[in-house]
């Protein structure tokens, strides 16, 4: 082996390592904490500002909620490391299939086709109107 290759392959084993310990350090695809009330009401709030919630409801493993403001259901749900927030028609998530705990919601997205939330019930006994 001559001291050229010698050469190439220790730089690239020192700009492999250098990489790897980027990666650690920078703690890349870090997963996002579950969520709770305060942290949904934050995120829906920035989602949708001006927005007055009539309930709200986080499920119960902390991967989403669902919120009712007027006509429109709210829904937060976890997308890789992040959340996606749209807004649906409350009848459209009342229709919603509940089956084994797990809410299925259709929200005809590319990006978020469906979110699934889990809920010890639904619809939810304290809903108003």
């Amino acid at each position: 082996m001559s001291p050229a290759f010698l050469l190439q392959l220790a730089g690239s084993a020192v700009a492999v390592g250098a990489l790897v310990a980027t990666a650690a350090w920078a703690k890349i695809a870090k997963p996002a904490p579950p969520l709770d009330d305060a942290r949904a009401r934050a995120l829906l709030a920035a989602e949708f500002p001006g927005r007055t919630l009539d309930g709200l409801w986080v499920a119960t493993d902390g991967v989403g909620a669902l919120a009712k403001s007027g006509g429109l259901a709210l829904v937060l749900c976890q997308v890789g490391d992040g959340w996606a927030a749209r807004q649906i028609p409350w009848a459209q998530a009342m229709a919603a299939s509940f089956r084994n705990g797990r809410l299925s919601v259709d929200l005809a997205d590319v990006a978020a086709p469906r979110a699934v939330l889990t809920f010890p019930a639904w619809p939810p006994t304290d809903l108003a109107a």
